[in-house]
């Protein structure tokens, strides 16, 4: 099959073109792919979290959930067809720490999917709830397998601070999720179900190891401003990557804080009161986290309009203004039902139409970028020498 896609490389009519083209895409492809997907999934989370919902809002979710779909299969099919072909390339993007930062958003991608797939199958009886505790454990199962393995090739080696970013972050996240995924699989499970116990623990105490280690990260990203100025260039988009720690943790902890309530009380756990204590204190953190997220966002556009270079080959690092942001937008609005403040409804109705036009800017963008080459599109030189030496091992 190689040998085929290889037939193009000095192009005599059409046919042989467009198959060494497509060896080129193969060969270029990356784990990079995944945030554009995770920025749709960004699409359908904030306008399904709006107080106030059309029932076009419903169509309009559905179909970025399909898209998100449809971008998660092309990149993994991409990414196994590259492995298969040119295994020196796959290798070379899982072991090196400046590109394996992004093997996480796979486990990150399966996330916004099981919660699309809560949203929009669970309540249509499409999918059982069943099926989706399933899918909660095999959630975790990736996030340890992938994380693990990646944190230690890349704390293996030593990293200069001075080119710290906060993508360096997206290692951990997998498991700092976990606490999402949790509450939105208990919004399918009965409080009265022992299983429903599990899922809420493995929420708190996931999500407490996610945020803790992140916490670090940002300690280091304020360091790191501190020594050489706020990022510039592409890693300024990084910055908003440290706004996704603080802002699904309040998300977070406010909604596995609703779901204790219920869950220990009826399975009298810890004391009578343990449910409405948690739930206060969940409010608590959550409020304190969702003021730090916001201060981190605003601290990340500020600078970002005379920081950023702007070059069409750069492209994916800007859809780290997508998918960060949605745990604190989402937090204003559960904030706003349990403070009955119409204010954080605004805020959030706000903020999801933004991010929507980030979408459709950035989709256009990439597009464009694709169509000419400047993204996953490798030089033939490239790929002909990783297929002469995958020929030579053979």
């Amino acid at each position: 099959m190689a040998n085929f896609l290889l037939i193009g490389r000095y192009p005599t009519s059409t046919g042989p073109h467009i198959r060494f083209t497509l060896a080129r895409r193969i060969h270029g492809w990356s784990w990079q792919a995944f945030p554009i997907g995770m920025g749709t999934g960004a699409v359908y989370l904030t306008l399904s979290g709006l107080n106030q919902r059309w029932p076009v809002f419903r169509t309009i979710e559905t179909v970025f959930f399909f898209i998100n779909l449809v971008l998660f299969f092309v990149n993994i099919s991409t990414l196994t067809l590259q492995a298969i072909l040119y295994p020196r390339q796959a290798i070379r993007l899982i072991t090196d720490p400046t590109k394996n930062i992004f093997i996480p958003l796979f486990v990150l991608s399966i996330a916004t999917l099981i919660i699309g797939a809560i949203k929009y199958g669970v309540s249509p009886g499409i999918i059982r709830p069943t099926v989706i505790y399933a899918l909660f454990w095999i959630y975790v199962t990736f996030s340890l397998a992938i994380s693990f393995p990646i944190l230690i090739i890349w704390f293996n080696k030593p990293h200069d601070i001075r080119t710290f970013s906060p993508t360096w972050a997206f290692l951990i996240f997998p498991i700092m999720l976990v606490g999402v995924v949790a509450f939105n699989v208990l919004s399918t499970m009965d409080a009265s179900n022992p299983r429903a116990i599990g899922v809420l623990f493995i929420g708190y105490v996931f999500q407490g190891v996610g945020f803790f280690v992140t916490m670090f990260y940002i300690c280091i990203y304020f360091l790191r401003i501190m020594m050489t100025g706020f990022l510039d260039g592409s890693q300024a988009n990084g910055a908003f990557v440290a706004v996704g720690p603080p802002g699904f943790t309040a998300l977070a902890l406010l909604n596995l804080g609703i779901r204790s309530r219920e869950i220990l009380t009826q399975n009298s756990l810890i004391s009578p009161n343990a449910g409405e204590i948690w739930y206060a204190t969940s409010v608590l953190f959550s409020l304190m986290l969702f003021g730090f997220a916001v201060f981190l966002a605003v601290f990340s556009v500020v600078p970002y309009s005379f920081k950023l270079r702007a070059h069409l080959n750069e492209i994916l690092g800007c859809w780290a203004l997508t998918f960060p942001n949605v745990g604190w937008i989402a937090t204003a609005g559960a904030l706003g039902d349990v403070l009955s403040i119409p204010g954080f409804f605004i805020l959030q109705a706000t903020c999801a139409l933004v991010i929507t036009l980030i979408w459709l800017v950035l989709s256009f963008f990439t597009l464009v970028a694709f169509r000419r080459g400047l993204i996953f599109y490798d030089r033939e030189d490239v790929v002909a020498e990783d297929l002469e030496g995958a020929r030579g091992s053979d």
